[in-house]
């Protein structure tokens, strides 16, 4: 699965890793709306079977330039989440989930999920670290 919204930007790349071992890109090309990747030096099916189902992740210097009220969502993790009206604090944002609907932050390893919605997150701040957010009545229960 693509979590890209911009899948052309597969073909500028020069580098991307596979956990943390960096690999040169030759080129890549799409089956199924999904990339397929060819590695430099990764040139027979029995070098790539291992590297097949894997996550591949764009360096931090090659991330594109983002439109207004866009997010990494890894730049979320480690953001407090915060009440709204009160600045009480709810945790910390620990990851994030695909669902098929709208993306879901897990904040403290589950203990609250959030979706990643603007009628819940209402304000959005990577650089000082902090989600606000008005969540719903019981959802920081329901899941905790």
């Amino acid at each position: 699965m693509s979590y890209t919204d911009r899948p052309d930007r597969w073909r500028d790349l020069r580098q991307v890793y596979v956990g943390d071992v960096a690999y040169e890109l030759e080129s890549v090309w799409y089956h199924k709306d999904q990339p397929i990747f060819k590695f430099k030096g990764v040139d027979s099916i029995g070098a790539a079977e291992p590297l097949a189902g894997r996550d591949v992740f764009i360096p931090e210097s090659e991330r594109g330039p983002l439109d207004e009220g866009e997010y990494y969502l890894s730049d979320l993790v480690g953001c407090r989440l915060l009440d709204a009206a009160s600045g009480r604090e709810i945790g910390t944002v620990t990851a994030w989930q695909e669902t098929g609907g709208p993306v879901v932050l897990e904040v403290d390893d589950g203990r609250v999920l959030v979706p990643f919605v603007r009628s819940i997150l209402v304000l959005i701040d990577p650089v000082h670290r902090e989600i606000r957010a008005e969540l719903p009545d019981g959802m920081e229960t329901l899941n905790g």
